[in-house]
């Protein structure tokens, strides 16, 4: 199994940005689909994005294509969340999410993952 530690979180003003982190540790880290999630209070949680180690192919939500961008460092494990032109919507819990690694492909579907990290909370003021 892997083991997942978000950081990066915080409170920005709209149209700023963040960037959250997602280290990953374990037996199998260097093939394990890797996915971005968001919940916020009230809601479900929601796919935001997702990577492949190994082949490096993303996948977004619409809420965020053009303004999220999600990329890994296979030397030190971990995956980014780039976070621009924030909004207040984008307030939520950020949590990373790994599959595999039986499986190679993005779900957007939280079953679909098996490991998860304890969160980061993102809060966009207005």
């Amino acid at each position: 199994q892997v083991q997942l530690v978000e950081s990066g979180g915080g409170l920005v003003q709209a149209g700023g940005s963040l960037r959250l982190s997602c280290a990953a540790s374990g037996r199998t880290v260097s093939s394990v689909v890797v996915g971005w999630f968001r919940q916020a209070p009230g809601k479900e949680r929601e796919f935001v994005t997702g990577i492949t180690w190994n082949r490096d192919s993303t996948y977004y939500a619409d809420s965020v294509k053009g303004r999220f961008t999600i990329s890994r460092d296979n030397a030190k494990n971990t995956v980014y969340l780039q976070m621009n032109s924030l909004k207040p919507e984008d307030t939520a819990v950020y949590y990373c999410a790994a599959r595999g690694p039986a499986f190679s492909t993005v779900v957007p579907r939280a079953v679909a993952y098996d490991s998860w990290g304890q969160g980061t909370q993102v809060t966009v003021s207005s």
